[in-house]
Parts: structure tokens; C-alpha cells; sequence
């Protein structure tokens, strides 16, 4: 295989904007088990009394991500998530106001590998969120599991990441004086292990979890769509039907995380590592889909929001694609 190595007089601004994506993904893949080993061992060496006071805090604030966590302003307004916005680059576009009296369920589309424009759009200032869409606050949905690690679940609840259960989640729904706005990326685990570039693929056909939530709670419902989630990393392929495939379905379902096998690039060269790809992200916001409070919602209740969501998202495609070269039908 032919190694593209990058030139030697890259200007400093991109390599900056590389470095900052580099923590990201090792945020995202090796942190967690690294705070997860460091609590552990530093029980057995002079510094025991850091994790011992650790977990005297952590029994006090285990509650703390489930009530909306507790984001840092300040540490989601740093310059260096400017430089991963401009690493891709990331965009976000508005095609509709959102009324901050109301709180809303942004469903987000497609997961992608590592949900970078999710995270770029709605955990940091970077993109403009907040002035676009004034006085609402996001609070970005992740599996359950990674705010049981030490350390980490300070780190992540930093950025508005809350857990993805149903108490969690629907704690900011339950706030009546509005403007707050739940981001699902619904297709979830599963959908990850079909984010291969050139593909559209969303699981969304039988997904009604959030669509009851949002009747329970007379939350708004907005379809998201994020062109170019899927380009950042190739993916071994795995269709379905092979052994690939089936490990990794069986995995997801005991494990609850889904194991795609992604490559993109590294950090002196083009040809492999776990750095994505330089393509752009243009995350679009749809239009809100007015919902009415009803806290026990009918089958057939739930059919007809869900088929009215989906129609949303398919017209937010529809309308957008050609801007970003889409030529399926």
C-alpha cells in the first residue's frame, strides 16, 4: 500500500485544527477506559486518598447527569472547538425559527460513526447555535453507560451530554418555563455500523420512543438532517447477512455500544489512522412539528406523529440534497 505523507510546509492553523480533532477522537475512544484505569490504580499508590475523595463526590453527585448534568459555558465557548469546526468545515443552517417558550426533541440524522457535527453543532459554541436559535439551551443525548466511568462523567457532562434513559432524558421535557432542546441522534448504535460514505441510510421505521416522549411532555419535535456525517470515515464493509455483521449486531445488543470498524487518516500521512477525513459537515435544522401534551397517547395516536415526522424529514432531504451534490432519489 502507497503511503501519502503530508508535505512538510502544512500551515500551523491546520495542524492545530488536526491536533484539536486527534483529542476529540481519543476523548470519544480512549478516555473513558483511561479515567476508568487511573481510578483504580491510583487506589494503590500514595495518591489514594484523590480516588477516595473522587468517590466520596461522585455518591454525592450521582444524580447530577440525570438532572441535566452541568455544563461548563465557559469550556464550550473555547476558541479550540473553532478549530475543529474549521477542520471539516462544520456548518450549521437554520430554516426555521424555534420559539424558546416551547421545549423541543431534536432528532438527529444520520448518527455518522462518531456523531462529530451533533457534538460540533450542539456541545460548543462554534457554529453559532445560540445566536441563531437565542435563548435555548441543547442537552446532546449519550448511552448511559460512559457516565458510570470516573472522571469522565464530569468531563462529558461539561458539554451538555446527558444520559440517553428515559429519566434523563426527559428531565430538561419537564421544565415549564421552556427553551430547552433534547438532541437524540435516533438511529443510535445500530445506525452506526451503516454510516459508510455515499450512503443515507436511517433507522427510523420503528423508532417511536422519542415520538411518545414528546407527547407525554408536549415537546416539539425538529427533524435534523447532517449532509456529510457519513463521509468522515470509511468503514470496512459489512453488510447484512455477514459473519462481520453478526458479531456486531450481537455485540450491540449485549453490550448496548456498537463496533464499527472505521479508518480515515492519521496525523503525517493520508492513508490510515483514526483521524477523519477533511469533508464538510452541513448540519440542517427542519422545521418544528407542533405537538400537544397528552400524557397516555394511543397506538394509532403515535403512528400518525411518527408517519408526520418522517414525512418532515424526508422533505428537509428533499429540499436540501442538491446543494450538497446528493443526486439519489
Amino acid at each position: 500500500m502507497k503511503i501519502d505523507f503530508a508535505p512538510l510546509d502544512v500551515p500551523l492553523q491546520r495542524r492545530v485544527q488536526t491536533a484539536v480533532v486527534l483529542q476529540w477522537v481519543f476523548s470519544f475512544l480512549g478516555l473513558a477506559p483511561l479515567c476508568i484505569f487511573l481510578f483504580f490504580y491510583l487506589l494503590f499508590t500514595r495518591f489514594w486518598l484523590v480516588s477516595v475523595l473522587y468517590a466520596t463526590w461522585w455518591y454525592i453527585d450521582f444524580d447530577t447527569p440525570a438532572r441535566g448534568g452541568r455544563r461548563v459555558p465557559f469550556l464550550c465557548g473555547l476558541r479550540l472547538w473553532n478549530h475543529m469546526r474549521d477542520y471539516f468545515p462544520v456548518k450549521l443552517v437554520k430554516t426555521a425559527d424555534l420559539d424558546p417558550k416551547h421545549n423541543y426533541i431534536l432528532g438527529f440524522h444520520p448518527h455518522g460513526v462518531l456523531v462529530a457535527g451533533a457534538f460540533t453543532n450542539f456541545c460548543t459554541y462554534a457554529t453559532g447555535f445560540r445566536k441563531l436559535f437565542p435563548g435555548l439551551t441543547t442537552y446532546l443525548l449519550m448511552l448511559p453507560l460512559w457516565f458510570r466511568a470516573p472522571f469522565f462523567r464530569d468531563y462529558v457532562m461539561c458539554g451538555g451530554l446527558i444520559p440517553s434513559d428515559k429519566d434523563s432524558a426527559s428531565y430538561p421535557l419537564r421544565q415549564k418555563r421552556g427553551g430547552n432542546a433534547v438532541v437524540i441522534a435516533v438511529g443510535g448504535a445500530p445506525e452506526a455500523l451503516d454510516a459508510h460514505p455515499g450512503t443515507f441510510n436511517v433507522l427510523l421505521a420503528n423508532k417511536k420512543g422519542f415520538i411518545k416522549m414528546a407527547m407525554e411532555y408536549g415537546a416539539h419535535l425538529v427533524p435534523v438532517f447532517s449532509f456529510g456525517e457519513n463521509e468522515v470515515f470509511d468503514q470496512v464493509e459489512n453488510p447484512r447477512g455477514t459473519w462481520l455483521r453478526w458479531i456486531q449486531d450481537h455485540l450491540q445488543r449485549i453490550m448496548g455500544i456498537s463496533l464499527p470498524l472505521f479508518h480515515a487518516r492519521g496525523i503525517f500521512q493520508y492513508s490510515f489512522g483514526l483521524i477523519p477525513y477533511r469533508r464538510p459537515i452541513t448540519t440542517v435544522v427542519g422545521r418544528p412539528i407542533k405537538v400537544e401534551k397528552k400524557q397516555k397517547p394511543t397506538p394509532e395516536e403515535l403512528d400518525a406523529l411518527h408517519q408526520l415526522y418522517m414525512e418532515e424529514l424526508s422533505e428537509l432531504f428533499k429540499s436540501q440534497k442538491t446543494q450538497f451534490g446528493v443526486d439519489i432519489m
